[in-house]
């Protein structure tokens, strides 16, 4: 076997060691894995396992197919394949059941009972419930076969197993319409075993009542199945009299003491269990062993591992047959948690006694290594599989799928995922939603909805975790079609994507111009009663706005606030200038305000909404238009659309109309606060009329309002750009007096200003009659003398960081300041900073790059010049048009 060279290579070769990593992917619910990583090898670690150990995918997927085949159950797949071709259940007369009987009929099977058995065992393990069933009834209705009553316990088991009650009884109810031939068995027995394994002993009681009545009564097979169900349904008073009867009959032996035994394991009188399995087993060795497995199960189950494996080794020296028990141990250890126990076990079982388990054990425990993702062992027990010749079955064939899924070989697991109608066998949902979510991981979203596609034909649909990840990965890859087909089919299967999905879905929608089938999306979550996401809404609003359809927007806008979102100005006035970019624009923009004023209880803020937008769209009459409206309706304005009203004015350079509303208001309120004397201020600066900005500025001192910090800042840039230095100094004197040290905005300003000449540092000289030599005010005029070059002070970096750092706290700003004016004379400096700058813990921004960049260029430094852009690219900043003319 392949599996067994590859475990052979990693003996063999010292450079190779067998381990298993985990990564997370993209979210939450994926993983992707490595093994088989060669250690001195630093290239391989993006390498697949096959790649490294140069093993070819086809061959191992050739390894597992042979392996797969040699169950020889062509026959048994041919069978199923037909029953699973019937639409509805086989008591039916229809024409797709008769093609059914038709084509069985084809096959010549030879019917007996043995070969029933086969058939409904192989059912079983698929879990194929209905198809055995058909069978069954196939099965009973040929001539010359009849059903006996282990093939009605068979059948009864696997319905009972698979919780078909329902179906069950309706099949008992035919059963007594003699729908079968029985032969030589008793109808009677049959509807006891069928009531009984269905799960209700008190109708298989009452029936052996009536018969008992009619002079009629139970076989031995047919008390014991009673006596069984009686335990199962923990009917234990049931149970002590029907043993009382099956003693009476002579038909006591094994099998009653092991019920019995599993009885008092069931009522937990585990010390009982244990003295009556002691005594059993004087009488009978061979029988014992299933009863020994129930007391170690029930050991297990109260935690009681130690007693449980003292019972094991004291029986095994009975010489009763452990391979029950031993199955048992097994899966309870699993089920424990303590998987290395149980694997030791195994392995010193198989030393010692030769112990081989069922293929239903190691299914069982490679499930298990699979969640705890220990892949070396899970390598390790198929290569014992194989070994042993343990025939393999669907169960191991998933379990092989999501070991190469895991492993990270997920080549090989599509190959095997291909080839399972040649090997008859079909996935689990656990597999599959490995192999899709592996692929997903890997960037493989076509691949992955090609399994999806391939998979529904054998009725599989991912859950909804699963989904969410394809689709997550289908928006990401931008494989839109192929979403679009995916959600339509999830819609028709009720499942819907969760809100980031169909957001990703309607986001990827717009981003691509096809913001209408983003719209129809829409249209259908809403249908469905669920609630569309915020950033959705706004995805989808921006799209139209880019098509110039605001009306539509609009009508989103409106949706949006009605299920409690609450939008952005931004997005608001985007709304808004799309509308008034329209035909009949105002006529659409007073539409829209009267449906928020209808379906919403007027207020201030509709209005503010309204009128802000108007002025963003350089519509200042308009938005004065709604502010009268708001005033008409019967509402104070407050002092927010004083404000925004104002702004409008401003905004739009409209400075002698801002100046008469700014009056209109002071004679409405009587005072002006604080919130629109700052307004104005900054307003004015905005438009360059420092004259009126100081004017309404020294108004706020008379009226004692103080002005805020933001008016100085504006203020002070203003005045720097208008080179009014004088005017400057003697505001950060007076901000000195009251603030002390001056904003990290206004330093970064004075900096700016004094690297590009002297003349704020004369005014700051003028001045020094004033200074306090030891104030901060003095600091910053040390500081600036020496941006201007007028004074000499170390050229040390850090000397210079911390005189900037006594005057204002610097941000990114200040340093970038700082690189521009070394990267003018010494670039090799501006390295030193720029390390300084990450050392600080700033974040270098655009700016930061295109001012080494520059430099460097301009220092004929074209190579290095290279590698800093390169990096800028990988950071996702462009350089500046000036920057790029330099290139």
């Amino acid at each position: 076997m392949l599996l067994n060279s590859v475990k052979n290579a990693t003996k063999t070769n010292p450079n190779l060691i067998l381990l298993t990593t985990r990564n997370r992917s993209f979210d939450s619910y994926s993983y992707s894995y490595s093994c088989l990583i060669l250690s001195q090898s630093p290239s391989s670690s993006e390498a697949s396992p096959q790649q490294r150990l140069n093993i070819n995918a086809k061959d191992v997927v050739a390894s597992f197919k042979d392996w797969f085949k040699s169950r020889n159950n062509a026959l048994f797949d041919r069978i199923f394949t037909i029953l699973s071709s019937q639409d509805h259940s086989a008591i039916d007369d229809n024409p797709s059941r008769r093609a059914a009987d038709l084509a069985l009929s084809h096959l010549n099977l030879r019917l007996t009972e043995s070969f029933v058995l086969q058939v409904l065992s192989y059912g079983s393990s698929s879990k194929d419930v209905l198809s055995c069933l058909r069978f069954f009834d196939w099965a009973g209705r040929q001539p010359g076969f009849h059903h006996t009553r282990v093939t009605f316990h068979a059948i009864f088991k696997i319905l009972s197993k698979a919780k078909f009650v329902s179906l069950m009884l309706d099949f008992l109810e035919d059963c007594m319409g003699c729908r079968y031939s029985y032969g030589k068995i008793s109808i009677h027995n049959t509807l006891v075993i069928g009531y009984a394994m269905a799960g209700h002993p008190e109708r298989a009681l009452h029936l052996l009542g009536k018969m008992r009545f009619q002079g009629l009564d139970l076989d031995e097979f047919s008390y014991h199945v009673l006596l069984n169900a009686l335990v199962e349904d923990t009917c234990f008073d049931a149970v002590d009299m029907i043993a009382h009867q099956i003693s009476m009959r002579g038909f006591q032996g094994p099998i009653t003491h092991t019920i019995m035994v599993k009885s008092l394991c069931k009522q937990n009188k585990l010390d009982e269990a244990d003295a009556y399995l002691h005594r059993f087993v004087e009488s009978s060795n061979r029988a014992a062993g299933y009863a020994v497995s129930f007391v170690v199960d029930a050991l297990c189950k109260s935690k009681r591992f130690h007693d449980a494996a003292t019972l094991l080794e004291e029986f095994k020296e009975l010489n009763v047959p452990m391979e029950h028990a031993y199955g048992i141990w097994l899966t309870n250890l699993g089920q424990d948690g303590k998987l290395t126990r149980a694997l030791e076990f195994l392995k010193t079982k198989k030393l010692l006694d030769g112990y081989v388990p069922n293929v239903f054990r190691y299914n069982f425990l490679l499930l298990r290594l699979l969640r705890r993702n220990r892949l070396n062992e899970v390598l390790d027990l198929l290569i014992e599989m194989g070994e042993n010749g343990i025939s393999p079955d669907k169960v191991t064939m998933n379990a092989v799928l999501t070991f190469f899924c895991k492993a990270g070989m997920v080549d090989v697991a599509i190959e095997l995922c291909d080839s399972r109608s040649e090997l008859g066998l079909s996935f689990s949902g656990m597999a599959y939603n490995y192999l899709i979510n592996t692929l997903c991981g890997k960037g493989g979203a076509d691949e992955a909805y090609r399994v999806l596609r391939n998979s529904m034909d054998e009725g599989y649909f991912p859950g909804k975790k699963t989904f969410n990840i394809l689709a997550d990965a289908l928006c990401a890859e931008g494989k839109l079609d192929k979403m679009k087909e995916l959600f339509v089919i999830a819609l028709e299967r009720n499942l819907m994507p969760s809100n980031s999905v169909y957001s990703k879905f309607i986001a990827a929608l717009c981003d691509s111009n096809r913001v209408e089938e983003g719209y129809l999306v829409h249209g259908e979550v809403s249908r469905l009663g669920k609630c569309v996401a915020r950033n959705s809404y706004s995805n989808l609003i921006q799209g139209f706005v880019k098509s110039n359809r605001g009306d539509i927007a609009g009508r989103l806008l409106l949706e949006m606030l009605e299920n409690g979102h609450k939008p952005s100005r931004k997005l608001f006035r985007t709304v808004i200038c799309c509308l008034l970019d329209m035909q009949n624009q105002e006529k659409q923009f007073f539409k829209l305000l009267e449906m928020h004023l209808s379906r919403f209880e007027p207020n201030s803020q509709i209005y503010d909404f309204f009128i802000m937008a108007a002025g963003y769209a350089k519509k200042p009459e308009l938005a004065r238009q709604i502010f009268e409206m708001m005033k008409r309706s019967g509402m104070e304005p407050t002092v927010t659309s004083d404000t925004i009203v104002l702004h409008s004015y401003l905004k739009n350079n409209r400075i002698s109309d801002a100046l008469n509303f700014f009056n209109d208001v002071r004679r409405r309120r009587g005072t002006i606060g604080r919130k629109l004397y700052n307004s104005m201020v900054v307003g004015l600066c905005r438009v360059k009329k420092e004259e009126l900005a100081l004017e309404v500025l020294r108004e706020m001192k008379i009226n004692n309002v103080e002005p805020t910090v933001q008016c100085y800042e504006y203020l002070i840039q203003l005045l720097c750009s208008k080179k009014n230095y004088v005017l400057v100094v003697h505001i950060i004197n007076e901000l000195e007096k009251t603030r002390g040290k001056v904003t990290s905005f206004i330093g970064n300003v004075l900096l700016y200003h004094s690297l590009r000449d002297k003349g704020l540092y004369d005014a700051w000289i003028q001045l020094r009659d004033v200074q306090d030599e030891t104030s901060d005010f003095a600091l910053l005029g040390q500081l600036i003398g020496a941006c201007s070059g007028c004074i000499h002070v170390s050229q040390d970096i850090e000397s210079l960081e911390e005189l900037i750092e006594e005057c204002f706290p610097l941000d990114i700003y200040t340093y970038n300041l700082l690189l521009r004016k070394l990267c003018e004379s010494k670039v090799d400096h501006a390295f030193e900073l720029y390390d300084l700058i990450c050392r600080r813990g700033h974040e270098p921004n655009k700016w930061t790059y295109d001012i080494v960049v520059r430099g460097l260029l301009r220092s004929g430094r074209k190579e290095e010049a290279g590698k800093w852009l390169k990096e800028m690219f990988n950071k996702g900043f462009h350089p500046t048009s000036a920057t790029i003319r330099l290139v």
